[in-house]
């Protein structure tokens, strides 16, 4: 498939996670810088990976996830309110991916598993406990949904930025 020229490409349409359905609009340069800021923050991180059972951490994933806030926030603030914060723009699906898709797992695990590895017994390595979690299977079943769902948000950037998605 031939790449896009980000120059030409101006109407965009979209399928997008976590209940936010499709968008059509006009992008802009500034959304499309925008979006491919957010597209490399994004599949750069350990947590859009598929984890196989045996190898990564959860909380390797769950600060990767975390960042993901902060990363979004900057590429926000330093694109301006040029791209928008309404349901059709990059701005404001970016809001909704962190409120509906990344906060209520963060919310939900962050505590969970910090309570967890507190009680680590000093003679066991944070590997050996973290796979005793007794959540942790529950764990990657919903971090595997939410990283299905990030993947399409991927997707819906590279397209916004005019790019193939990888």
């Amino acid at each position: 498939m031939p790449r896009s020229d980000p120059a030409r490409l101006s109407k965009v349409s979209v399928s997008l996670p976590f209940g936010i359905g499709s968008a059509e609009w006009e992008s802009d340069p500034t959304e499309r810088r925008a979006a491919w800021s957010l597209y490399v923050e994004l599949v750069t991180r350990i947590a859009v990976q598929p984890i196989e059972v045996d190898r990564g951490l959860d909380r390797e994933a769950l600060d990767s996830l975390y960042s993901l806030f902060q990363s979004t926030r900057d590429v926000l603030k330093e694109a301006g309110p040029s791209i928008g914060a309404a349901r059709d723009s990059v701005g404001g699906i970016a809001i909704t991916v962190l409120n509906r898709g990344l906060r209520p797992l963060l919310s939900k695990w962050h505590s969970v598993l910090t309570d967890y590895e507190s009680k680590r017994p000093p003679r066991i390595s944070s590997i050996e406990h973290e796979r005793a979690w007794p959540d942790r299977d529950l764990f990657r079943k919903e971090l595997e949904q939410l990283r299905q769902n990030l993947e399409q948000y991927a997707t819906a950037l590279a397209v916004i930025a005019g790019v193939e998605p990888t």
